[in-house]
């Protein structure tokens, strides 16, 4: 807001910078240094830290640095849970893939009260998350249903179709060979499927000691 933030980029940290004849760039403001905040807000300071550090900080450092804060503390766990530990707190909005975008809506969701079973489509979330990360954004998804919401994921993560509790494998190739239901059921049900090659491949992932089954 106007008083505490730099008016020259008008807290953003960076401006336009006109190109001619390529588009315009955006570079780090020549007043606050990227910093955001006018002299007199960076000069405040909590446990060393001015808002700038703050928000330079990834989600588990802060996680780390506010464990005290229980106002703070839930909110950066959840993003924790999340996968998306990685972001720093003042990392623009444009700069998030869609899989990122949609997991921090699922994160200001769960920490709004709740008005009422709602339905979820989620697009590839899981997409560039390490296992273990997926196994946190599982509990995730498994909070909203326990909740009573209805989660829809469109997926071809393995992990992710070994915890649904019912799956419905499209193909059984793809273009014009593919758009018809090969399999859908449980988990169970796709590995029985010998046209499926989803049911294959998890069979497979699970013999290899994946995600178990869960209900």
């Amino acid at each position: 807001v106007k008083g505490g933030r730099c008016e020259r980029c008008e807290g953003m940290g960076t401006v336009t910078s006109s190109m001619l004849f390529f588009p315009d760039a955006q570079v780090t403001c020549p007043e606050c240094h990227g910093r955001r905040f006018c002299e007199a807000v960076l000069s405040v300071r909590l446990d060393g830290r001015s808002i700038a550090d703050v928000l330079d900080l990834d989600v588990d450092a802060a996680a780390q640095a506010f464990a005290g804060d229980a106002a703070l503390a839930r909110p950066l766990n959840l993003l924790r849970e999340a996968g998306l530990g990685y972001l720093t707190l003042g990392q623009a909005l444009p700069t998030l893939s869609g899989g990122e975008a949609q997991r921090l809506g699922l994160v200001r969701d769960l920490l709004q009260p709740a008005s009422g079973p709602c339905l979820y489509l989620l697009d590839e979330p899981t997409t560039g998350l390490h296992p273990q990360d997926v196994a946190h954004f599982l509990r995730l998804l498994r909070r909203l249903t326990d909740a009573g919401h209805t989660v829809i994921v469109v997926e071809h993560n393995l992990q992710l179709i070994a915890a649904c509790d019912y799956a419905v494998d499209l193909g059984p190739e793809g273009g014009a060979q593919g758009g018809r239901v090969v399999a859908c059921g449980a988990p169970e049900d796709l590995c029985a499927c010998e046209g499926s090659h989803t049911g294959r491949a998890l069979r497979a992932f699970l013999s290899r000691g994946g995600a178990p089954f869960e209900g």
